[in-house]
């Protein structure tokens, strides 16, 4: 088979024609296959790629001085949904708190959640190897149901899906910092970047981190009336407080323990209920709370204190001593890059009429209000930062490892066209990762994105192909060398001599990475070994004799 080859060779490599063809046809699958990533999109890019995990949680955020029974309304509603999975074992709700810190959980800051309008439902699945269904479709699949039935329950309520993250932590996949010294400013550019992201194909989950300012009621206590009431400031205090909050007004000895059991009292949960939202209603309220002065006369609460309406306070928020608000969205099973250039030319084109736009850096943008002259930045952030840093950081190494084995070849052969064809034939195993991932998406129920962990596949493949050509070149230089054979004889029978060792290689190569290939992280790095391999082999074997032959050996090798 081996003596077939060689003759193959042989007739390839002295045939002008062919040689031509090869090369003209490596070339066009090179180009095909960067064609692949961008502009056809057929190979997606992404930081990592879901992970199939075994929880997730469900975050409910009402408006702004929503009450809690309005917030068990709607976590019953998405609950009830959650019943009818059959993979899903159990799940909790926690309601006004956020549930116990997790991986994720601690970055998005769930342990400060403390009102009425937040909760969180802890989802349990069955372990991954029981289940059909991988936990990112399956919260693909139930978020749009879930939205659209239980968030519209009450207006400006949301409903996000929180899953383990799979690489780094980050608050959101997508994120716009907007920078500002103009609260105002900064909030009313935040809720055009939120239509925005909304409007954008591939983006869900889309919230803004600031609080909303609704209406509310202060109670200013008028002293003067207090005094000549005669009752103490101290006496209203703790009236109001033990009505709605509840306090301690006694001890009960424990029968079990060598201890006392506070007794705590409060109004019950019908008595704190307002019958709406406004002035009237909380002066209802307050009316039928009591209190008796020195005298014993029973004295209403209405009487001693002002009703003030008010707006509520926001937070405000910095980031390295600079006001900030943040715009997060996560993506549907698409990479953060995408979405995030459908957005930015959005925002280009839709607010230059308010704003003069300034693009800063690589996708950042600075923005100053045409009216009143004030600069605004949005910077982005998230997992998408992330995802650039990290391919520009891999880009990085990729060329720099490139140029290693350049120079060191250099210094090993003398001569840069050897070192050269060793290079070349190294960098073309990158037609077989594009292509990999090509194939697997075609095969795959969701999308097999081009990750980080593939890049490091094909960083680990220039040292296998580097290796091919290496013993190739210096088996050829050895046959010209001790046994005199002619150039074209001479590459015919070191390419057919070394098929033999490099399938051997190749094949335990792809053996050892078909147990990566099915793991949803690292998938991209099992692929990019697999068929980065099989298109190094045909470089060193196809390719790299051409090249050789169109090189002067006698000269490179000091034949002469």
């Amino acid at each position: 088979m081996f003596e077939k080859f060689e003759h193959t060779v042989l007739g390839g490599i002295q045939s002008p024609a062919k040689r031509n063809l090869i090369l003209l046809a490596t070339l066009v699958a090179f180009i095909l296959s960067i064609l692949m990533i961008a502009p056809s999109k057929m190979v997606l890019a992404k930081m990592l790629p879901g992970k199939n995990n075994d929880t997730f949680t469900i975050y409910t955020t009402l408006a702004e001085g929503s009450s809690i029974e309005q917030t068990k309304e709607v976590t019953e509603c998405v609950s009830g949904y959650i019943k009818k999975e059959k993979e899903i074992e159990d799940f909790e709700i926690f309601l006004g708190m956020g549930a116990p810190l997790d991986f994720a959980g601690l970055i998005k800051g769930s342990h400060f959640k403390n009102s009425e309008n937040v909760a969180e439902i802890v989802v349990n699945l069955a372990k991954k190897h029981h289940r059909t269904e991988p936990s990112y479709l399956m919260v693909q699949r139930m978020r749009k149901d879930i939205q659209n039935s239980c968030a519209s329950i009450y207006k400006n309520s949301t409903i996000t899906f929180v899953e383990p993250p799979a690489g780094p932590p980050v608050l959101a996949a997508l994120v716009a910092e907007i920078y500002g010294s103009n609260t105002d400013g900064i909030r009313k550019l935040s809720n055009k970047v939120e239509s925005i992201f909304k409007k954008t194909s591939g983006l869900v989950d889309v919230e803004v981190m600031q609080d909303e300012i609704y209406n509310t009621f202060e109670v200013e206590v008028d002293s003067t009336k207090v005094s000549l009431s005669g009752v103490s400031v101290k006496q209203l205090n703790d009236v109001l407080y033990l009505a709605f909050e509840g306090m301690q007004i006694a001890v009960k000895n424990s029968d079990v323990i060598n201890d006392q059991v506070p007794i705590y009292l409060s109004l019950s949960k019908e008595s704190k209920k307002f019958s709406s939202k406004d002035l009237e209603s909380l002066k209802a309220k307050l009316s039928s709370l009591k209190l008796m002065n020195q005298r014993g006369m029973m004295v209403s609460i209405t009487e001693l204190v002002k009703i003030v309406p008010k707006k509520s306070n926001p937070m405000i928020m910095s980031k390295d001593l600079h006001q900030i608000t943040n715009v997060m969205a996560e993506t549907d099973m698409v990479s953060q890059v995408y979405p995030l250039m459908d957005a930015r030319n959005e925002i280009l084109s839709k607010f230059s009429s308010e704003y003069n736009i300034q693009k800063i850096g690589l996708f950042d943008l600075e923005l100053i209000d045409k009216k009143t002259g004030e600069i605004y930045k949005i910077v982005w952030d998230g997992e998408m930062k992330v995802t650039l840093d990290t391919f520009v950081e891999l880009g990085a190494a990729f060329i720099a490892a490139l140029v290693l084995i350049f120079l060191l070849m250099v210094i090993y052969y003398k001569s840069y066209t050897l070192s050269g064809i060793i290079l070349l034939g190294s960098f073309l195993s990158i037609i077989g990762v594009i292509v990999g991932h090509f194939i697997m998406n075609i095969f795959t129920a969701d999308t097999f994105f081009l990750t980080a962990t593939s890049l490091i596949g094909f960083i680990a493949l220039i040292g296998i192909s580097s290796r091919n050509s290496l013993l190739l070149i210096d088996f050829t230089k050895s046959l010209m060398r001790d046994k005199k054979m002619a150039k074209a004889e001479a590459i015919a029978c070191a390419t057919a001599t070394r098929a033999k060792p490099i399938f051997l290689t190749a094949a335990a190569i792809i053996l050892a990475s078909t147990l990566l290939a099915g793991d949803a992280v690292f998938g991209g790095l099992g692929v990019s070994l697999i068929f980065g391999t099989i298109a190094a082999v045909v470089a060193s074997l196809i390719i790299v004799p051409i090249l050789m032959f169109n090189a002067d050996l006698k000269r490179h090798f000091g034949l002469d």
